[in-house]
């Protein structure tokens, strides 16, 4: 049961990584919530960009900023958040998902979908981060089940953030100013936000046959898995908000997703 020094756990969609440097609304969200939520002695991301074959935790001592993008000026590769990392939690998390193989990884790092969202909410940088690969090869039964074993963290004064997208369909997306966003995006978007209030996980775990929409809104599972994580997280008790919605660059949904214990 969640008790007096519960973290909160939150899902954020991350957007644009240009969102990471340009002055915008959602980027003044994220910056709100690192002033209001508790201070936690590590953050766990479980970011979309880290989708790869089996799970993995970063244990190395100082990660690396990796910049996983192409095409985009020069200013956002020279973005750095040398946050430092804790081995000796990447051990304890690799312990408590046993027997599930957990590999201590020394190679990837903090992707920007991890940084582009942590350089608004933390910009002191003074935080440890670690963060848990979404193995490609697993149903998302799977990815929500492991969020359950990763909510006792919470209790443990460690922050668990998922980034991703609920709406991520590239291949549709529209840049400019005031594009409009696709109705079935907008509709899929509210689908999901009121499952979540209501409850009902089910249908959003199995969610490629819950809703028309959802192959349009996942074309690829990598940015839609971080929210079961989170979800898998949730405590009895938590207080389910939104501290962003709504669809940028006609395809790309920004809902977020903070659970917070009640009485906090």
């Amino acid at each position: 049961m969640p008790n007096a020094h519960t973290m909160p756990a939150l899902f954020l969609g991350h957007g644009n990584p240009m969102l990471a440097i340009e002055p915008n609304h959602f980027a003044d969200s994220w910056r709100q919530l690192g002033q209001q939520l508790p201070r936690p002695r590590a953050i766990l991301m479980i970011s979309a960009h880290w989708y790869a074959r089996g799970t993995g935790v970063t244990a190395m001592a100082q990660p690396r900023t990796i910049h996983d993008f192409c095409g985009f000026p020069q200013a956002l590769f020279e973005v750095q958040y040398p946050a430092r990392g804790d081995p000796q939690l990447a051990k304890q998390i690799q312990q408590s998902l046993a027997p599930l193989p957990v590999a201590l990884d020394q190679a990837w790092g903090l992707d920007h979908g991890c940084w582009a969202v942590l350089k608004h909410m933390y910009p002191a940088v003074d935080i440890p981060v670690l963060q848990l690969s979404i193995d490609a090869g697993q149903p998302p039964a799977f990815h929500y089940l492991l969020g359950k074993q990763l909510a006792a963290l919470r209790q443990q004064n460690v922050l668990l953030i998922g980034s991703g997208n609920v709406v991520h369909n590239l291949g549709m997306v529209e840049f400019g100013n005031d594009v409009p966003a696709l109705p079935w995006a907008i509709e899929y978007e509210l689908w999901v936000k009121l499952q979540i209030q209501q409850g009902n996980h089910a249908p959003l775990i199995d969610y490629l046959n819950s809703h028309l929409a959802a192959h349009l809104a996942s074309p690829s599972p990598d940015h839609y898995l971080p929210l079961l994580y989170v979800l898998g997280a949730q405590l009895p008790g938590d207080v389910v908000s939104f501290p962003t919605e709504g669809i940028d660059l006609a395809a790309i949904s920004m809902l977020s997703l903070l659970l917070t214990p009640q009485g906090q």
